[in-house]
Parts: structure tokens; C-alpha cells; sequence
């Protein structure tokens, strides 16, 4: 059950930080190994209970986060902190596990189109993918998250049914994953369809296995934001300084900034343990480190 404060809202939120990975997989130019090791190290020092750190795809595909072992092993983790890293195959979970990842990340989607275009398979292949992953990862100890992703409207598809994606976020969670995200690749929710998904989502599966990805594309991921708390959510995924987008998903450019979710929440009087202000540092000092090395 979650805690809740007078009118409903939760007592107390998670907050994902996704920016070392889905942020600056999006960013033109690489960036040095050593700017993202202090971008992880500084974000887990304002307070982020989880930060997804890389992703072990093929560098060919995307060459920003090529550097993935050499990331893992450089960071120095803090106590209570939980750093996920994307893994697409076994082959990725190996180069993962080499590393000494102690946590990952898998990722499908809620239609055929965006799957294709994102994984290079079909939504059932990428499940036969998975199911190795998800045992030999459990096997290992490690802590496994799923991602729905154009779970509220796909580019290439369009308008994707609730149903398809309570299916989906389901099979993950049947597979293994303690967590899953439902998200908003391109930035196409509402709070309208938010309650929409989370009508069907919430009748089928645990209020406390789902988290809430949203873009800021249009300018609505607050209030989507809002309208997740309402119905019970407490775990968002947000981005330091609005970094990144998917390098698959055309227009889908601009993640929810942490910073700005931290202030709402804040002001709603819900309990992150985050700092604001060591967030937007942690920012500055990624900017400065970019321009540094010619990157930014």
C-alpha cells in the first residue's frame, strides 16, 4: 500500500534519473568518459535514489554511450543507491555483467512499428530476447526494471489502445522485472490519457510495479505528472537539466527536467530526498566538463 498525505497525493515520490543514460545517448557529440562518471557520482550525491548510468547496446548503433565499461567501472557508488544500465540481449548482459553492473534496464514497446524501429524486432522477439536475460540477470542477483515505450502514442503508428499496453507491461512484469515504466517517448500524453492507461493498467497490475516516463515535448509533463500521483503512482523518471529524448523516436526530443519535477513535488509537500539545487549543479558541472572538451 502507499502512504498517502490528506487529499490522496502520496507522502513520499522516487525519482528516477535517467540523464546519463537517455539523456546523453541523444547528445550530438561525445562525451568524455570521465564528465559522465562526475555527472552519476554528482546526481547520487544530490539524493537520487536510483541513476541510470549507460546503456550496453552496440556502440555502432549508438556511439555516445560506447564507453559503457569503462563508465560502470569508474563510478564510484554511494551506499543505497541503485545504478541500472540498459541491456538489449545476452550479449549486452554479458558485456554487463563483465562490468560489474549491479542493476538493468530492458526495454520493448507497445507497438510493432516502434519496435522495429527501435530494437530491429518484432514485440515477440523482443520477449524471446528477454527471458534469457531476465534469469541469468535474477540468477546474478541484480535487479531487473522494464520500459514500455510509446506507450501514449507512437510516431509511427499513432494512437496506441491501453490494452496494448497493459499487455506488454504485464509480460515484463511476468518475466521478472520488479518495476516497469510506462512511457511517453514522444510526448504525446495528457492527463486525460493518463487516467485513460491507468484505468485499464491499474485494474490488472500493482499500483506499486509501475513508474511514469514522460517527455516534455509539449509542455504537459507536469501536469501528467499530476495526474499519475492522483492515482496512486510514486515513481517518476526524470532527466537533469531536460537531457535527451530517443535517438528512435522522430520530434521526441526533451525528457521531464529532475529539477523541475523536485520543485513540483516540493511544492506539492511530497517527500523526495532530493536537492534541488545539487541537481542543477550536477548540470552546470556536465555543461562545464562538455565545453572543456570541445563537446558541448
Amino acid at each position: 500500500m502507499t502512504e498517502e498525505r490528506a487529499g490522496g497525493a502520496p507522502r513520499r515520490v522516487t525519482v528516477v534519473e535517467v540523464g546519463p543514460r537517455d539523456g546523453l545517448q541523444n547528445e550530438p557529440a561525445r562525451v568524455p568518459t570521465a564528465v559522465k562518471v562526475a555527472f552519476v557520482e554528482a546526481l547520487a550525491a544530490a539524493g537520487l535514489p536510483t541513476v541510470e548510468t549507460t546503456s550496453f547496446v552496440n556502440p555502432a548503433a549508438v556511439p555516445q554511450l560506447a564507453d559503457a565499461d569503462a563508465v560502470v567501472r569508474a563510478v564510484r557508488r554511494r551506499p543505497g543507491v541503485r545504478y541500472p544500465a540498459l541491456v538489449p540481449n545476452p550479449r549486452g548482459l554479458e558485456r554487463a555483467l563483465a562490468a560489474g553492473v549491479p542493476a538493468i534496464a530492458l526495454f520493448t514497446a507497445a507497438t510493432e512499428a516502434f519496435a522495429q524501429a527501435n530494437v530491429r524486432g518484432s514485440i515477440e522477439e523482443t520477449f524471446a530476447r528477454f527471458g534469457p536475460v531476465v534469469a541469468r540477470a535474477r540468477a546474478e542477483g541484480l535487479w531487473v526494471r522494464g520500459y514500455v515505450s510509446v506507450a501514449f502514442g507512437c510516431p509511427y503508428e499513432g494512437a496506441v489502445a491501453p490494452a496494448a499496453v497493459l499487455g506488454v507491461a504485464r509480460r515484463l512484469l511476468d518475466l521478472g522485472c520488479a518495476e516497469v515504466a510506462l512511457a511517453d517517448t514522444i510526448g504525446a500524453a495528457t492527463p486525460e490519457a493518463v487516467d485513460a492507461l491507468l484505468d485499464v493498467a491499474l485494474a490488472h497490475l500493482p499500483v506499486d510495479r509501475l513508474a511514469l516516463h514522460f517527455h516534455d515535448t509539449r509542455g504537459r509533463a507536469i501536469a501528467n505528472v499530476a495526474a499519475g500521483l492522483a492515482r496512486g503512482i510514486t515513481v517518476f523518471d526524470g532527466a537533469a537539466g531536460g537531457l535527451g529524448g530517443c535517438p528512435f523516436a522522430p520530434g521526441a526530443p526533451g525528457n521531464l527536467a529532475t529539477e523541475e519535477l523536485v520543485a513540483f513535488l516540493d511544492r506539492q509537500g511530497i517527500e523526495t530526498g532530493v536537492d534541488r539545487a545539487a541537481v542543477i549543479d550536477a548540470v552546470a558541472g556536465l555543461r562545464a566538463g562538455m565545453a572543456g572538451a570541445g563537446t558541448g
